[in-house]
């Protein structure tokens, strides 16, 4: 036999033919298994032994058996085999279910879109969901972008996105901090200036725009520019802040599409009376790549979005249909 390049990868078809005619000890068992005929497997064997520079089989006129290096071989190649095909069956499988990739931010995430999602998935139990947080900007090309959810200005916004609803901030509060104010028990809440003896909870984000969600953006609005608290709560995301006001801690300047349900339960309290609420020119935005625009699990997805942004659009007495 000639001898081959020593570092040289074996070919993965002779190894295939080598494993079946090994496991069977048949070459005509290991054709049929294969679907070749009994002169393929032979040329792929030879194949094989020229490359490794050994005889992998005796063969008789009768019987066919691993040599003492066809057996090392075997032990060698049958378990990594057997991990391929079973990588390949999974790959099968997950390929075969329908599923829907979808990009927002980590805090619409948590405070809007996943308390929401179990229902869907209970009426589309065969959809599996990928949700990827993050702000970094994603490529509509991208086969793999499906559904999309940012929060920007318009004048970011690509061409045939769909504005789900803009964005609204106001104070909020736990029941239990209230309660404490309206019994005398902790300073009164009953006008923004009484936000000075409190710890205000700030998102730490010094985007341009994030300035519409900050206290010192709120508080010049309401004439009080100079105003400092307490104390100051800084927090890297939305969702920590609300987190934060859930336990207590002190005033959130929340963003009332994200917390309005939360407000609906009693969970938060908004201050004021709802009365000190501004609204910022960015809004949340629903856009589809365009390779999977047609497809049906991600229009009826996109749809559903949609008639919760309306549900959210009326509670927060959003104008803008969405």
């Amino acid at each position: 036999m000639s001898q081959a390049p020593r570092h040289r990868p074996l070919s993965v078809g002779p190894i295939r033919a080598f494993e079946a005619v090994a496991r069977h000890l048949s070459f005509r068992i290991a054709a049929e298994e294969l679907f070749l005929t009994q002169s393929a497997i032979s040329r792929q064997i030879q194949s094989l032994e020229d490359e490794i520079g050994a005889a992998l089989f005796s063969r008789g006129t009768r019987h066919v058996a691993l040599t003492a290096d066809g057996a090392a071989l075997l032990a060698a190649v049958a378990p990594a085999l057997q991990r391929l095909d079973a990588g390949v069956r999974q790959l099968r499988s997950a390929r075969g279910r329908r599923g829907i990739n979808v990009s927002t931010f980590a805090s619409f995430a948590s405070l809007w879109l996943l308390p929401r999602i179990e229902a869907y998935q209970r009426e589309h139990s065969q959809l599996d969901i990928r949700i990827d947080t993050g702000d970094r900007l994603v490529d509509l090309d991208d086969p793999e972008t499906e559904v999309v959810i940012r929060y920007i200005d318009r004048s970011r916004v690509p061409e045939n996105a769909v504005r789900l609803f803009g964005e609204t901030v106001t104070p909020a509060a736990s029941p239990r901090l209230v309660e404490l104010a309206a019994a005398g028990q902790a300073p009164p809440l009953d006008a923004p200036a009484d936000l000075a003896r409190y710890t205000l909870v700030e998102e730490d984000d010094h985007r341009p725009a994030a300035q519409f969600l900050t206290w010192r953006h709120w508080l010049a609005q309401q004439g009080l520019a100079k105003l400092e608290p307490q104390r100051w709560l800084y927090l890297n995301y939305t969702y920590q802040q609300v987190q934060a006001a859930l336990a207590g801690h002190g005033v959130v300047l929340a963003r009332l599409p994200l917390v309005a349900e939360s407000i609906a339960r009693g969970e938060l309290v908004e201050l004021f009376g709802g009365t000190r609420r501004i609204v910022s020119p960015l809004a949340y935005w629903l856009l589809i790549g365009p390779a999977s625009a047609e497809r049906p699990e991600v229009k009826r997805f996109a749809e559903w979005i949609r008639q919760q942004a309306r549900a959210t659009c009326a509670a927060i007495a959003d104008v803008t249909p969405a």
